[in-house]
């Protein structure tokens, strides 16, 4: 989608991908990633999600990047901090106390920009890309994070019925975009409730760097799709 489709979503207040509770997937499988203390967690196309207040709460630093500065206004008032404010390029930074987002393009913003992340949390970017784009985000995402593991949520259901976004992301697709650098491991699958999405479900993905394995219920295994 062009920027100019999610500016007006922002401008118009027509924001129901914004959850209006933290994301359960978060917090039943952020422990999966097995980050150290204080991580810093790189959120892709945040808004002004709740996630982050809870990231933030569990001891974490969180990193965002985000098209609309109408969201990290919101954002930054919900959590009720001042931030720095200060161009970066193309970019503009707002920083506080353990987080910092970036506003504007996220194919603008460079591994110089986001520095070392230990982890990247994407609930609602990969399904808002448009079938031609999400190869680029893929791959995008991946080498500013320096392969750094994913915790990923996506949406399953028949395309023709719904035009996105979100957009529905199979697991063909998943391992297409993803598979060459990471392991895929599914670690839920669930029925949407939404009634806007019937027959639909949620998946949650666990991606990391090839080699690196995955640690299982104290047990190393390793799993591809």
């Amino acid at each position: 989608m062009e920027a100019r489709f999610w500016h007006q979503k922002w401008e118009q207040g027509e924001i129901g991908f914004h959850q209006s509770e933290v994301n359960p997937w978060l917090q039943a499988h952020l422990s999966s990633l097995n980050l150290p203390s204080g991580a810093r967690v790189f959120l892709p196309l945040c808004g002004k999600t709740l996630d982050i207040a809870w990231l933030l709460a569990q001891g974490n630093r969180v990193v965002g990047v985000e098209l609309s500065e109408l969201a990290i206004q919101a954002l930054f008032e919900h959590l009720a901090l001042r931030p720095q404010i200060v161009r970066r390029d193309n970019l503009i930074h707002y920083s506080a106390q353990n987080i910092e987002i970036f506003v504007g393009d996220i194919f603008a913003l460079t591994t110089e920009h986001l520095g070392a992340v230990d982890a990247v949390y994407d609930r609602a970017a990969l399904v808002a890309m448009p079938p031609a784009t999400r190869p680029l985000y893929a791959a995008q995402t991946s080498a500013i994070s320096q392969g750094a593991p994913q915790l990923l949520v996506t949406y399953e259901y028949d395309q023709s019925l719904r035009a996105g976004p979100p957009f529905s992301v199979g697991a063909t697709e998943i391992a297409q975009i993803f598979g060459s650098a990471y392991d895929l491991l599914p670690l839920a699958h669930s029925p949407v409730t939404n009634s806007q999405f019937k027959s639909a479900a949620e998946v949650v993905w666990h991606l990391q760097a090839k080699g690196g394995g995955f640690t299982l219920d104290g047990k190393e295994g390793h799993l591809s799709i």
